[in-house]
């Protein structure tokens, strides 16, 4: 899907991998320069053995961690690369950039216009659906943006 329908060159599962370090080996010989961080754990530790120095890491989640007690999440134990590489970590939440939501649709409308940028939704029907469309959210079973459809327009 990744690679046949969005276009990229390649791509991994994490969650069928099972040394993150060999993964990103292979598919990062020469480094990683920006690393988008949504899983946490395991794969953030990996991904900090094999930034490039001055990279950078955009953080907007860590779905390996959501569903366990904060005392009994994985701790990262490389954090000193951050140090050492010199690599900027920064979380980020859109909520914060609504004042820039306008500019952001104007742009986005012509990459989609375009064929640049193109997106997977599934749609679940009724309010009925809802703890199921939530679950899929964390059991990697969707593919793309989950919406649930309550009322359909006649």
């Amino acid at each position: 899907l990744v690679k046949e329908e969005f276009g990229y060159d390649d791509a991994f599962n994490y969650n069928k991998e099972v040394d993150f370090d060999a993964t990103l080996s292979k598919y990062f010989p020469n480094g990683i320069d920006i690393y988008l961080e949504n899983v946490g754990g395991k794969m953030l530790e990996a991904a900090l053995n094999h930034v490039n120095p001055h990279a950078r890491i955009p953080v907007c989640g860590m779905i390996s961690q959501y569903n366990q007690i904060w005392t009994e999440r994985e701790g990262v134990r490389n954090l000193l690369n951050i140090v050492g590489k010199e690599v900027r970590m920064e979380g980020f939440l859109v909520g914060s950039y609504l004042d820039r939501f306008a500019d952001f649709t104007v742009e986005m409308e012509g990459y989609l216009k375009q064929g640049k940028i193109s997106s997977k939704i599934k749609i679940y029907e009724g309010i009925q659906s809802f703890a199921e469309s939530l679950g899929s959210l964390f059991s990697s079973s969707n593919f793309g943006k989950v919406v649930i459809e309550v009322n359909k327009p006649r």
